[in-house]
């Protein structure tokens, strides 16, 4: 993301759950080099009772919305720097007007006290203004993931209808999933299916 606002997003996941559920689907039995070599048959098997994962960080970066949503994101961002750098400038160029006042004897020393509060009283505005655009950019950003988190995990139930899997796991940068074998990992056909359904919305 441009100007260091960076996006990512994650489903939270229970680790205890999720890590008991995953065992007594493989029966509490180690992956090994050897059953690796037969996963192929093993793999579909395990597909077919019903577990699968997505891996949320791809699936985010291949989604339609997430681009457009980022785009208009980084547009209101730029928007707001814009504005406060030129508050910011004006506030520069009113206090080096006043020391150059000050150092050629300009104003009075009443004018001169005057003029230094309402310089600083201005630089109290600015630290606000710059929290308060902060907090928005956050709070904006915040609303981005949960709209992009909320389509995905609607479109997973939807999916899901049809598919019928007993345990769709999620993998991410802070993953529970310590291996998954590629032919349980449905993350292409999801996203697929994703970006057909919001263009379909976007249409509408």
């Amino acid at each position: 993301m441009k100007k260091g606002y960076f996006v990512t997003i994650s489903t939270p996941l229970l680790l205890v759950a999720v890590a008991v559920l995953f065992f007594l689907v493989l029966g509490g039995k180690k992956l090994s080099s050897s059953s690796e070599a037969s996963s192929a048959g093993g793999a579909q098997a395990l597909a077919e009772s019903g577990v699968v994962f997505v891996n949320i960080d791809s699936l985010v970066r291949g989604y339609d919305m997430y681009f457009d949503l980022q785009k208009e994101f980084e547009a209101a961002a730029k928007k707001k720097d814009g504005d406060f750098t030129a508050k910011m400038r004006k506030f520069e160029s009113d206090a080096r007007d006043f020391q150059e006042k000050v150092e050629k004897g300009l104003v009075t020393r009443s004018q001169a006290q005057q003029l230094q509060e309402g310089l600083a009283a201005r630089q109290q505005e600015m630290q606000q203004l710059q929290q308060q655009l902060q907090m928005e950019l956050a709070e904006e950003e915040g609303v981005m993931l949960r709209q992009i988190q909320s389509n995905i995990q609607e479109y997973i139930k939807v999916y899901n209808a049809e598919k019928s899997y007993s345990l769709i796991l999620s993998t991410s940068g802070s993953t529970v999933v310590l291996y998954g074998n590629p032919a349980l990992n449905i993350t292409d056909e999801v996203l697929k299916g994703l970006n057909e359904s919001y263009v379909k919305a976007r249409k509408k």
